[in-house]
């Protein structure tokens, strides 16, 4: 494989990184080669200045899971997300963190290219990922990677906006003949969450100098409860309420139907030296997932009014007071009075989700200049887009005329790119040649709000009478709230790299940017390797970084229904755009990027089958971009949103807006060890993987962030996390066992902190011949869950933390058939 390596054009792993060989002659990995975080030829993870992490393709693939996300965290420690079962958007797009930072600070690649994010703003994250706008790698299927690579680095010097925390780089198979298919299906021990999926992965030639290769994953997952019934629930039907349901409200994974994922990868050499390029993906599903109860006694605006039955009069204009002190009852046996209860006497549960599509395409030529340049133009389109659907639920203002179910809108995210980068070597009288690389980048974003249905954002007749307008739980956008917003920017870079002596590394990289909205900024990064000897080598970089805000976060509307837990109820909490001028009375200004400064400190030691990397590394970021503290509305802000298009701000309690108001600093060690031995069956492979991250917040202003903001942006996730792995090979049988920790973390949901867990995942595999294999798993096999909440029957009945980095479902059972042509 080495030797395919050196005959491929030097951009084909320095600069694109866009695939291994376009005809691939050996299906082996070589694990050690890295594409990202360096622009010269067959560098590996040990010589490369900073830290980088390769998972191949099978390490997803041994896996329960069928979300790209979940098979990550459980592979890289300082990787995590959760399961969001009532969290608005984010139930459709999982905010997912790395290094502790926000899904929007790491920068996700595809063969090299920039991936487009996700529609979904993250408003509801537990502090950490509240307003983030990251990409949704769960529509990547894990049957079509070769392998990954984790840059644990700033580096928005090499690759512009996002690349704080680091970059995640996915690289596509390039097999030109050959494939799988293989069958999974699995539930959990509580005998719900069923999982079914087919994938598949075929390479072909294309042409004599070709391939095309092609992945697929089909599924469905059904939806788990883990609730328990709530008091006033309970209180309903202990006093006869009979058509209150059991539980009244559900706290699990949302159903996913219809999970259609695919990825096709193509190469073609042009001769001369040249090579075309392109891949692409689709993917599409529908997330169906719950919200809160809406008690039929103490639902304000619906079923109350605060101090008793809240009912409608149907016809005020009599003159008359008809419904005046009538209890639900009487304004259900009268005519003109109304009262919900008649549509839901057992109070309801609004079904919130919504329909996600995905698609993108990346094509380019590649070869090198009769000068010694080589080149690779290439040109992107990504899409993402989430249409809304909300049912069982009312807009109350309309009273008897309200539909049950309704189309608030959507949000569509599209990104275009256009790329050169070159690069050569020159020898200057150093121990290798100079690499020098430059490039110019063209990129426009564009986010989109259209407008819901009707009935989802109206104000009706019953509005006047106390009762909430729009959708109740997810309000529908408005004409006036619905808009497209584009942002382009242009950016060059250079960086340059080489050997100064034997064994001495050197790299640095300079980047300039400019945004139409708020100007430019310029970047740089240093970095080195010092070998001090054939088993230890010195490694160290510092660089300074940005992220620019999204057109997203500068010009979303979002009203999200939330439980106040010092309420003890729920509330209507908005966000508006920080230049409307309702935010601009608190201090809303247009937004700025952040800045990062970053810098890294470690040593990799190998002796014989062991490996060893340690590293520090530390991130201070100022001017953080998150939405604001909660301001309660005024009667004239009230009236001032509406007349902006905000038509549920007259039920709303609070509002919020983007701010770049604190700064954090980030921290911590990561260790990854590696042994390989024949003395154990035919062959083991041990693997320990740990991350200690902790962040604190160092400035701030108090109007802005409150104290429950800061513990959750430094105790929302586990602080410490690692991961133990074995992988024994005997004869046809393969058995793997994979022990996971997980940090205690601060749930202000609940206001509760709960203890750390260890999770131990397991499989095993025979295989019948070549081709064909079997294979049974359990993910958390001794069945943990976390400790109880206290207080949930009291609450919302969450029996566990919804925020639980490890889930809250307990042990997962699966089976997979795989064969192999």
């Amino acid at each position: 494989m080495i030797e395919t390596l050196k005959k491929q054009s030097l951009l084909a792993i320095a600069i694109a990184a866009a695939s291994t060989p376009v005809v691939a002659e050996e299906s082996e990995i070589i694990e050690e080669v890295i594409t990202i975080g360096t622009r010269v030829e067959g560098r590996s993870a040990a010589d490369s200045a900073v830290p980088i992490d390769i998972i191949t393709g099978e390490d997803f693939v041994n896996q329960g899971d069928s979300d790209l996300n979940s098979l990550l965290r459980n592979v890289v420690p300082s990787y995590n997300v959760n399961t969001q079962p009532i969290s608005d958007a984010a139930s459709l797009v999982r905010p997912a963190n790395l290094r502790g930072l926000a899904p929007d600070h790491t920068l996700v690649l595809v063969n090299g290219k920039r991936r487009h994010r996700a529609a979904v703003i993250a408003w509801l994250g537990n502090g950490v990922s509240d307003g983030a706008q990251g990409p949704d790698i769960s529509q990547i299927p894990s049957i079509a990677l070769q392998q990954v690579e984790v840059l644990r680095d700033g580096a928005a010097a090499q690759y512009g906006s996002d690349a704080i925390a680091g970059v995640i780089n996915f690289q596509l198979k390039d097999d030109n003949d050959g494939g799988a298919i293989e069958v999974k299906a699995g539930q959990f021990y509580e005998g719900d969450g069923r999982q079914l999926t087919v994938a598949g992965n075929y390479g072909m030639p294309f042409t004599d100098q070709g391939f095309v290769n092609v992945s697929f994953e089909a599924g469905s997952k059904q939806d788990t409860d883990r609730s328990v019934q709530r008091d006033d629930a309970a209180g309903l039907i202990a006093a006869g309420n009979t058509a209150v349901a059991t539980p009244a409200q559900v706290w699990g994974s949302p159903e996913i139907k219809d999970d259609f994922k695919s990825v096709v990868n193509l190469g073609l050499e042009l001769g001369g030296g040249k090579e075309f390029y392109a891949f692409g993906n689709y993917g599409s599903k529908t997330v169906d997932g719950g919200f809160y109860f809406r008690n039929p006694e103490t639902r304000s605006a619906v079923f109350s009014d605060g101090s008793g039955p809240l009912i409608g009069d149907l016809n005020p204009d009599n003159g008359l007071d008809s419904c005046a002190g009538f209890t639900h009852a009487q304004a259900i046996a009268s005519d003109e009075c109304f009262s919900f209860q008649e549509m839901f006497p057992g109070g309801f549960t609004p079904r919130f989700g919504g329909d996600v599509t995905d698609l993108s395409g990346l094509a380019g030529v590649r070869g090198e200049l009769d000068n010694g340049w080589a080149y690779d133009v290439s040109a992107s389109l990504g899409y993402n887009d989430v249409d809304f659907f909300i049912y069982n639920t009312v807009n109350a203002s309309l009273g008897p005329q309200s539909p049950t179910s309704f189309n608030p809108g959507a949000y569509t995210q599209l990104e275009k790119n256009f790329n050169i980068d070159l690069i050569k070597g020159f020898e200057v009288g150093l121990a290798s040649e100079l690499s020098v690389a430059t490039g110019f980048e063209w990129r426009d974003e564009t986010f989109e709000i259209t407008t819901g249905d009707q009935a989802s954002y109206e104000i009706g007749p019953l509005a006047a009478q106390g009762f909430s307008a729009a959708s109740n739980g997810f309000p529908g956008f408005g004409p006036l709230a619905g808009g497209q917003w584009s942002r382009s920017n242009l950016a060059t870079y250079i960086d340059m790299e080489a050997d100064i002596v034997d064994g001495w590394l050197m790299a640095g990289a300079l980047r300039f940017e400019d945004f139409e909205d708020f100007g430019t900024t310029v970047n740089g990064k240093l970095a080195t390797n010092l070998e001090l000897s054939e088993a230890v080598s010195l490694r160290a970089s510092w660089s300074t970084g940005f992220r620019a805000p999204t057109p997203g976060q500068s010009n979303a509307f979002n009203v999200s229904t939330e439980f106040d837990v010092a309420l003890n109820d729920l509330v209507n909490n908005g966000t508006i755009p920080s230049t409307n001028p309702v935010a601009q009375l608190r201090g809303g200004e247009a937004l700025d990027p952040e800045e990062s400064t970053n810098w890294t400190i470690g040593a990799v030691f190998s002796a014989g089958p062991i490996d060893v990397t340690v590293d520090y590394f530390n991130i201070e970021l100022e001017g953080r971009i998150a939405p604001s503290q909660l301001y309660s509305l005024t009667q004239t802000e009230v009236d001032t949103l509406v007349a902006s298009g905000v038509t549920s701000a007259a039920n709303l309690q609070n509002f919020r807006f983007f701010t770049n108001d604190f700064d954090t600093t980030t921290k911590g060690f990561d260790i990854v060890a590696t042994y390989g031995t024949d003395a154990i069956g035919d062959s083991t492979d041990i693997s320990l993987a740990f991350n200690q991250t902790q962040t604190s917040v160092d400035s701030f202003t108090p109007e802005t962030i409150d104290a429950t903001r800061i513990r959750e942006l430094e105790e929302g996730l586990p602080e410490t996390r690692w991961n133990l792995s074995s992988t024994t090979f005997v004869g046809d049988w393969r058995f793997l066992a994979r022990a996971s920790y997980y940090d205690d973390w601060y749930d202000s949901e609940d206001d509760q902190k709960y203890s750390g867990e260890v999770i131990v995942d397991a499989e095993v595999s025979y295989a019948f011949n070549e081709q064909a294999s079997v294979i049974l798993g359990a993910q958390n096999i001794l069945d943990q869950t976390p400790e109880e909440n206290p207080g949930a029957a009291g609450g919302v009945g969450n029996r566990y933390s919804q925020f639980s980095p490890f889930g809250f479902e307990g042990g997962f059972y699966y089976l997979r058939t795989r064969y192999e042509f």
